[in-house]
């Protein structure tokens, strides 16, 4: 009896999906919840479990765009898993003989391999030997493995074209040393076609500006080297600058709802809580997985729940839950070197927040003297139709008061 494997559901804007990667190959025998395979949708790698043990039957290659319900795979119980590995040898057997086909093809005077036994067979194989003039020794005319010590390699086939891409590659190279010009073609993954899909509805259905200011982080880089050490050791994480960013938008976000709003048709729809994405990029591209209730949150817990996801990130484990949703979002560009940049909105929100490398620049302090600072540049990208100029400079500067005088987050002045 055979077993259909299909593509699963996996949320209900999610319709299709590519094949990432097999973890097992045509043939192979499977238990009952291996994993054998990985689908990438437009937001998330969803794995797929073997329902039954049995024979696997490959329908779907690498790279392939499937449907949601489509079958893929096949597994036939019946077959035991020592009748599957008796079938995998005969698979690498015929596979095997195609390739001295082709091999026979292009060298017309080669000896037929199957006439000079397994052992001859590996060897020319293995070390591509030229055997096409080469007199046997053996009966009837067959060659032995004392005649291979007198083979030589065959000639290296130039390739038809100057690279050659597997079609599911994630990173690819150009070889500068070539004087030959070249192109590549590399088929979109599903996260970076939803994200395609995604900015261009945020510029074509929103009216964007960006303000800006800069923020004198001298006091939470005080407030850090002062408590980092006990912090870790009384939480298990390091106090960075995100948990302090986010509490301050949080503040923010109270004084000016609107920020944390967002259209859906011609209404206004509000919420009492700051859910804030935190974007994160990973190889496969940028992810923005939500934080929910960070108005209730402390400084640590929001330090734990952004190294949870950066672990899930690292071991491509965030799911759709966990990108449901957000009323705000933070973008740390900051990281990567960026020194300004004007973030693009994360549908359907309203604004999103900024940050950029922090270095030091020349101030004038209040006293009017000139003093090196740690400074930060930091972007609020905005919807014009629901946030006025006005509102949207003021939460900026609220953000930066409470980062530099970080006991107004504690009295809420």
């Amino acid at each position: 009896m055979s077993v259909e494997v299909k593509v699963p559901g996996v949320g209900e804007s999610v319709q299709e999906g590519m094949i990432e990667s097999w973890h097992k190959e045509d043939g192979d025998f499977v238990k009952q919840d291996d994993v054998i395979l990985e689908i990438e949708t437009d937001k998330a790698t969803v794995e797929v479990v073997a329902e039954v043990s049995g024979t696997l039957k490959i329908l779907a290659a690498k790279g392939k765009v499937v449907k949601v319900g489509e079958v893929i795979a096949e597994i036939n119980e019946t077959v035991g898993a020592g009748e599957a590995t008796k079938k995998r040898v005969e698979i690498s057997t015929t596979e095997k003989l195609k390739e001295s086909v082709k091999v026979q093809a292009a060298q017309p005077k080669i000896h037929p391999l199957k006439d000079n036994g397994p052992a001859v067979h590996h060897k020319v194989m293995n070390e591509k030997l030229n055997i096409s003039n080469l007199l046997g020794s053996g009966r009837d005319g067959r060659i032995t493995k004392e005649d291979l010590m007198q083979a030589k390699p065959m000639p290296r086939e130039i390739p038809k074209s100057p690279m050659k891409v597997a079609p599911a590659k994630k990173e690819v190279s150009f070889s500068h040393s070539s004087r030959e010009r070249q192109d590549l073609r590399e088929p979109m993954s599903m996260l970076r076609r939803r994200v395609s899909e995604r900015l261009l509805y945020a510029q074509q259905n929103a009216a964007i500006l960006t303000t800006f200011n800069e923020v004198d982080l001298s006091a939470i880089i005080d407030l850090r080297s002062k408590y980092k050490d006990l912090f870790e050791k009384r939480y298990g994480v390091k106090l960075g600058f995100m948990s302090f960013f986010l509490k301050a938008s949080c503040y923010a976000l109270e004084k000016y709802p609107r920020v944390n709003a967002y259209i859906e048709g011609d209404d206004i729809v509000y919420h009492n809580y700051c859910d804030i994405g935190v974007a994160v990029s990973t190889e496969k591209g940028l992810l923005v997985p939500i934080i929910r209730d960070v108005q209730e949150m402390n400084l640590a817990e929001i330090e734990m729940a952004i190294a949870n996801y950066a672990d899930k990130a690292r071991s491509n484990k965030i799911s759709l839950d966990d990108l449901k949703g957000g009323t705000f979002t933070v973008s740390n560009g900051g990281v990567f070197g960026s020194l300004l940049s004007t973030p693009i909105l994360n549908p359907p929100q309203s604004a999103i927040l900024g940050m950029h490398k922090m270095e030091d620049r020349p101030v004038v302090t209040a006293d009017k003297k000139i003093e090196a600072r740690p400074m930060m540049y930091v972007a609020l990208s905005y919807d014009h139709r629901i946030i006025d100029g006005k509102e949207s400079v003021g939460f900026l500067l609220t953000i930066k008061n409470c980062l530099e005088d970080p006991a107004r987050l504690l009295i809420g002045v």
